[in-house]
């Protein structure tokens, strides 16, 4: 089956039409939410359910969406706390130089003479350019700003980074 990324959470119904409210989770809300792309909802132990969405808007800090098939609050009613997931074959396909997340966790950091700095455990969003924060083996984590000058050569086969430390950057 692969894996599954979760693209959002129902926290609750909304009015009685069998819309659902939706924390998103995902980078693209507009391609996800898109009426006749599916999603699958994960509920419990249970199989996850094939839903084909209908309508999106957003409300205030929500996704709304509706299902084909499903138009009854009472049939969404028991959705609460599911998650909606896409599988790894519906991942799109990201432009060069841009990734996924879970690409690029776990991935090894490496400078340009071939020392090794650790492993990317997270990555922070704090502005124009995302920040991933290397562990290393011994001593305080490295952050790493994801810029063209730093970031030299990203391979997700080997799960390998590698990086040209500015000055300053390492300790």
């Amino acid at each position: 089956m692969g894996c599954w990324f979760n693209v959002g959470k129902i926290v609750n119904t909304h009015g009685i039409r069998g819309e659902v409210r939706v924390i998103s989770v995902t980078d693209f809300p507009e391609q996800r939410y898109a009426p006749g792309n599916t999603l699958h909802l994960f509920l419990n132990e249970a199989a996850p359910i094939p839903l084909v969405v209908k309508t999106h808007r957003k409300h205030k800090q929500f996704d709304l969406l509706t299902f084909e098939g499903y138009d009854n609050v009472n049939e969404v009613e028991q959705w609460k706390n599911g998650m909606l997931k896409v599988s790894e074959e519906e991942l799109m396909d990201l432009p060069e130089g841009e990734y996924y997340f879970h690409q690029i966790i776990g991935c090894k950091v490496l400078t340009v003479d071939g020392e090794e700095l650790g492993t990317v455990k997270e990555i922070l969003t704090p502005g124009a350019n995302d920040v991933w924060v290397v562990q290393r083996e011994n001593g305080k984590d490295l952050l790493i700003p994801y810029i063209a000058d730093v970031v030299l050569k990203v391979s997700v086969d080997t799960k390998e980074i590698v990086i040209d430390p500015l000055e300053g950057l390492l300790p």
